[in-house]
């Protein structure tokens, strides 16, 4: 498989974003503080902004089909994680996360996710490589989630029964308390985890199972692994600051399940007919710009009324 991240590419990209989660947490987000509205919508256009000039710069140096893949990838990924936002919110409720320690919780949780996502595309690209047949896996896989995503009910989700959170609780002693908001500490010379670890646990293992649908997305866009992997990390550095702007507003995207779904399928079906019709880049990522802007548009327009009493 031939790509256009250059082993220069691959470390300067790294490097760059190692150098923006130092900034991040080091200088702007030192403190522990409420992240405003108003700092959270700053941070999201800085972050869509240098996804932007990336995708400028990707389109320069390498072409526009290149530079399409980007964009359309990044969509895809940006649509799948306002999902994941929405399970984040329940466990911050669930756990009665201050404000003041959600930041720093899921800036832990980004770091995870950068780590857990770049071992899931290495090990995809070389399994495609290797297999091709497994494209037409990942295709079923795609179809039957976003079917799900269209026929099931809305479920719940349950933090207490995360395994990893029992298996935290079960063979580490859990410290009682705020402890400052720190992972671990030390009492009476022993270390016990606190209770924003075990969140940490939880947010790291939903993501997980979110990335096991958002990677094969966009291994169906791209094969490239060097465009996979940045239009993801791009789109999940993002993610904190979409969290604190979207947050008293995800209840109201009612319909983004349904345009999730479709795109889910889209892709899907996309990879399943790869072996007899390329669907060219521009088109997909106007179905899939459509299908997601067409289900936030329907869900502002067609907010469901609240049951009279």
């Amino acid at each position: 498989m031939i790509s256009i991240g250059t082993p220069l590419l691959w470390v300067g990209f790294n490097v760059f974003v190692i150098a923006m989660l130092a900034l991040d947490l080091g200088v702007f987000h030192r403190h522990a503080h409420k992240v405003s509205m108003r700092e959270a919508l700053l941070w999201s256009a800085v972050w869509i902004c240098m996804a932007l000039v990336f995708n400028g710069v990707i389109y320069l140096s390498f072409g526009r089909t290149h530079a399409l893949e980007f964009l359309t990838g990044y969509l895809i990924e940006k649509a799948l994680s306002v999902d994941n936002l929405f399970v984040f919110l329940v466990v911050f409720s669930y756990f009665n996360v201050p404000d003041k320690y959600q930041h720093r919780i899921l800036f832990w949780g980004i770091v995870g996710a950068l780590v857990m996502r770049a071992i899931f595309i290495v090990v995809g690209a070389a399994l495609l490589t290797a297999f091709h047949w497994l494209i037409y896996v990942f295709g079923g896989f795609l179809v039957v989630t976003g079917y799900k995503l269209l026929t099931q009910k809305e479920s719940e989700v349950m933090p207490e029964k995360n395994p990893v959170l029992r298996l935290c609780r079960k063979f580490f002693p859990v410290a009682a308390g705020d402890q400052g908001g720190r992972f671990i500490v030390k009492i009476n010379g022993k270390r016990h985890i606190t209770i924003w670890l075990l969140v940490l646990a939880v947010v790291e293992t939903t993501d997980l199972v979110f990335a096991l649908d958002s990677i094969p997305a966009i291994f169906a866009v791209t094969r490239d692994p060097f465009i996979v992997y940045t239009s993801n990390i791009f789109a999940i550095l993002g993610l904190r600051a979409l969290f604190f702007l979207l947050a008293g507003a995800m209840n109201q995207f009612t319909y983004l399940k349904v345009g999730l779904g479709l795109v889910l399928v889209f892709v899907g079906g996309k990879m399943l007919i790869s072996g007899h019709y390329h669907v060219p880049i521009s088109l997909s990522l106007a179905i899939v710009a459509g299908l997601i802007g067409g289900s936030i548009l329907a869900s502002l327009a067609f907010e469901p009324q609240p049951p009279h009493h």
